[in-house]
């Protein structure tokens, strides 16, 4: 059940970003030839008064396909993506990824709409062990606004960045009525070993409909935050490309995830929370400026305005062509390999996510 539930909600994610592309471009008067959901042969289509809207066999994927979107013919069509102003082009190719973040705040939103609180970083009680308890350092009231430089908002951003900073010296920022202090934070001593415990208790902000809309927006962030901390350890050398996953691993992710879950009900909605995390990530790649994603479009665009305002002379957008479809064979070539290695981790029996281990 909950692999078909996972299926379901990546595919979902993918038309999300397409559907993003395509309500842009009807918006500002781009012909769409086709909008598909799914990849592959066509299992159900439907032909509009100029888009044909088919669902395919595969779902891992989907498009929208503009008029004259990667080149123009000898007569370009006026409504053609190619002839547009530049600003649009932008707005159409940036939609995709808008339309990720949109969709990850209202499952959020939706999600912890009628909570009864949310736990911030405010600090309700520190155990008298605690080794900076005391006057002149962690006092009930004062909240913890960063660790080692990175924001905190909430509770979870506390155990994420104690987590990821386990080993390492940690220097917290405290607003204390008003006045920011800075202190590193000191082991405690057990059997003359150095340890270090957060016997800290957090207070937990009330419920409402304004607390929960800036709990959704700030967990939006906070999806954002973890794909920029992910790809600077993969630079770092803390992670590698083996710990990328694909559709393969993602689906499998969520299967796993649907399977822990206590209840049904609790299944889905961690299901469906993983989603937005997923739909996040697919919208931020998606604006990285690398070739064939659509940031690195977006950045053709305005590298071409630049040379073209130097030079005076109009770029041919056969060149935009030729280095996009070198890069999207490149990327295809990544994706076979994410692919084997998700197969590899599933038939090894290795777990695709660790931090549900």
């Amino acid at each position: 059940m909950y692999i078909i539930l996972a299926i379901l909600a990546f595919g979902i994610i993918i038309a999300i970003h397409e559907l993003g592309h395509y309500i842009s471009a009807k918006a500002l008067g781009v012909k769409v030839n086709e909008f598909a959901i799914g990849m592959g042969p066509k299992l159900l289509k439907k032909q509009g008064k100029e888009t044909l809207y088919s669902l395919r066999a595969l779902p891992f994927g989907g498009f929208c396909a503009m008029e004259g979107e990667h080149e123009e013919g000898d007569e370009p069509d006026p409504r053609s993506f190619l002839s547009q102003k530049r600003w649009k082009r932008i707005v159409i190719l940036a939609a995709g990824s808008a339309a990720n973040l949109i969709s990850a705040f209202i499952i959020v939103f939706f999600l912890t709409l009628g909570a009864e609180g949310f736990m911030s970083t405010t600090i309700a009680e520190v155990t008298d062990r605690f080794p900076e308890a005391g006057e002149s350092e962690l006092r009930p009231g004062d909240r913890i606004v960063a660790l080692n430089g990175e924001r905190l908002f909430y509770y979870d951003d506390f155990v994420l960045f104690s987590h990821l900073n386990a080993d390492k010296q940690i220097t917290f920022t405290i607003d204390r009525n008003g006045q920011m202090v800075e202190y590193q934070h000191r082991p405690y001593i057990v059997d003359g070993e150095e340890q270090y415990r957060y016997s800290i208790y957090f207070a937990t902000t009330k419920g409402n409909l304004w607390e929960t809309l800036k709990y959704s927006g700030y967990q939006t962030y906070s999806f954002v935050r973890m794909i920029r901390v992910s790809i600077a350890m993969m630079i770092s050398g803390a992670a590698s490309i083996q710990d990328v996953s694909g559709p393969v691993g993602i689906v499998s992710a969520m299967n796993t995830i649907g399977q822990q879950a206590p209840t049904t009900t609790a299944a889905i909605g961690s299901i469906v929370f993983f989603m937005a995390f997923i739909g996040v990530n697919v919208a931020v790649i998606n604006l990285l400026p690398i070739p064939a994603m659509d940031g690195g479009r977006i950045l053709f665009v305005i590298l071409t305005w630049i040379i073209e305002k130097i030079t005076r002379k109009q770029l041919d957008p056969k060149y935009e062509g030729y280095i996009n479809t070198g890069a999207f064979i490149l990327l295809i070539c990544l994706m076979v390999f994410i692919v084997y290695n998700d197969v590899v981790k599933l038939i090894g029996g290795e777990s695709i996510i660790g931090m549900y281990d």
